[in-house]
């Protein structure tokens, strides 16, 4: 038996079963459905890609979209040690103050800004934490030229996105800075757990599927498991904990009889616990990528030379250690919103069908995407078959909102793609854009891989978990990912799950 078993070693699992280790008089148990990350893919930045599609990535994909055209869209997650943070674009953007203040508004105690500053800190090398967070080594000339551009069209430059002197100072364009380290990826599997391991107090399985948490007399005991086609009990003398992500969490919940009743009888599952907002309020970011050929041979597109490979390996440098999405730009779609709502990416490459599609040539791609989307989606059983994947869909544009707000950001898009800056550089568009751009937005928007909210943290009937990241109705479990989020950051989203999990190990260790 271990005091606490973790279900997921992604990006939250890792930091928690770190930091509860850090007693060593606390055994841990960490369980990762997906096998260690020893991929060459996963540690050269440049390769992020290369990952999608394969069994390193769970590929899930969502319900035919209504108001995109009916398409299922992609959606990859990390399924290794370090979950999506082994597989992601590297970037570390913390989010507006604005963003945690309205968690803390909403009921949720100790989540404001200022309370979530702190647990921010404790992970960024630059205060003294494992997360390595820095400047890119060796970003692409057009990046530069992307800046530029940004700033002939007003929008101005900042330094630095996650500045504590002014967190809601992030508008502006600029590059973003990466968890690398000497130009390599960063994972929390590198950051946190491999400087753990030789406490002797943490266990970690890999490639153990996790197929619902078991409950007796109200309380979670520990987890039944998948293993060579076997089933197998394993014991928590204290907690479960699952951070799963915020598709994997809402479905564990669903399997072990946690949810809205009717959804769970009608698969032929005991209800443990009616709970009506587990799956619901998922929220996600959607990206309208516009990629242009280049006229001069300086993209990503070239960068896999056997000389690039050669400064790669004996110096960590060149177009490998770039994260592929180099900078961007944090705008409002309409100048009279008291906050940006729109963030526009830049990337010196070909990113066309997530990178699995190659125009050919060298290309370049930008794109917004829509920060504040007020269409919200749910996570539903397609079985109890625990193999199965569970139903997505985020409802995309179901608010017709979202859509006019992402038109005004492909607008913008084009104006600082056909500036004078780019001159030299743009070729022809990928795609021509129509006329219609709301045509162009339904035809081409794909995720930009931030899924949250579908384990809600909150006090009212809709909620699954408390402030102390505690769910409802079942004694000694806990969620503590991206799915606790109440509303989703403005920003990528990797840097508040790592958040939540210093703050959910905070409150763990305190004893509440």
């Amino acid at each position: 038996m271990y005091d606490y078993i973790v279900v997921g070693a992604g990006s939250a699992g890792c930091v928690i079963a770190s930091r509860l280790t850090e007693n060593r008089q606390t055994s841990v148990l960490l369980i990762e459905a997906g096998p260690p990350d020893k991929a060459r893919e996963i540690h050269i930045p440049a390769a992020f890609s290369k990952l999608f599609k394969t069994p390193v990535d769970w590929n899930f994909s969502t319900e035919p979209q209504e108001h995109l055209n009916r398409r299922e869209l992609y959606w990859p997650r990390g399924k290794m040690l370090g979950g999506s943070s082994s597989m992601n674009a590297m970037i570390y953007v913390r989010g507006s103050r604005a963003d945690y203040d309205h968690w803390r508004d909403l009921g949720n105690e100790g989540w404001g800004f200022d309370d979530l500053l702190p647990c921010f800190q404790a992970a960024e090398s630059s205060s003294g934490g494992p997360q390595s967070v820095t400047a890119q080594k060796d970003p692409n000339p057009l990046s530069h030229v992307f800046l530029e551009a940004c700033e002939k069209t007003g929008i101005p430059r900042v330094d630095d996105f996650n500045s504590d002197l002014n967190p809601d100072g992030q508008e502006g364009a600029g590059f973003y800075q990466v968890t690398q380290k000497n130009g390599s990826r960063c994972s929390t599997a590198d950051a946190y757990l491999r400087p753990a391991l030789g406490r002797g107090n943490l266990t970690v399985w890999t490639g153990i599927h996790v197929t619902r948490v078991l409950i007796e007399n109200g309380r979670a005991v520990g987890v039944e498991y998948s293993q060579k086609g076997s089933l197998h009990h394993v014991r928590a003398g204290r907690e479960v904990v699952l951070s799963a992500g915020a598709i994997g969490s809402p479905h564990l919940l669903l399997l072990s009889g946690i949810g809205p009743a009717r959804g769970l009888e009608a698969q032929g599952i005991h209800v443990a616990v009616d709970l009506p907002g587990v799956g619901e309020n998922l929220q996600d970011h959607l990206a309208v990528i516009l990629p242009y050929f280049c006229k001069q041979p300086i993209t990503l597109n070239g960068a896999e030379t056997f000389s690039n490979l050669m400064k790669y390996v004996l110096r960590k440098r060149g177009p490998l250690t770039s994260n592929v999405a180099e900078a961007g730009a944090f705008v409002k779609s309409r100048s009279n919103l008291p906050l940006y709502d729109l963030q526009i990416l830049f990337g010196p490459a070909h990113y066309v069908n997530h990178g699995l599609t190659n125009p050919g040539g060298h290309g370049f791609s930008l794109g917004p995407v829509l920060l504040t989307p007020s269409s919200c989606g749910r996570i539903t059983l397609r079985s109890a078959d625990p193999t199965a994947p569970p139903a997505i869909d985020p409802a995309y544009l179901s608010d017709p909102e979202d859509l006019a707000r992402l038109v005004e950001g492909v607008k913008l898009t084009r104006r600082i793609a056909q500036h004078a800056a780019f001159d030299p550089y743009r070729g022809d568009p990928v795609f021509e854009t129509p006329g219609d751009l709301p045509d162009y937005v339904r035809a081409r928007a794909e995720t930009l891989y931030h899924p949250v909210g579908t384990c809600r943290m909150g006090n009212d009937p809709g909620s699954v978990v408390n402030a102390k990241l505690q769910v409802y109705g079942v004694v000694g479990l806990r969620v503590v990912d991206a799915s606790v989020m109440p509303s989703i950051p403005r920003a990528n989203t990797n840097a508040a799950t790592i958040m939540i999990a210093e703050k959910g190990a905070r409150i763990m260790k305190e004893g509440s």
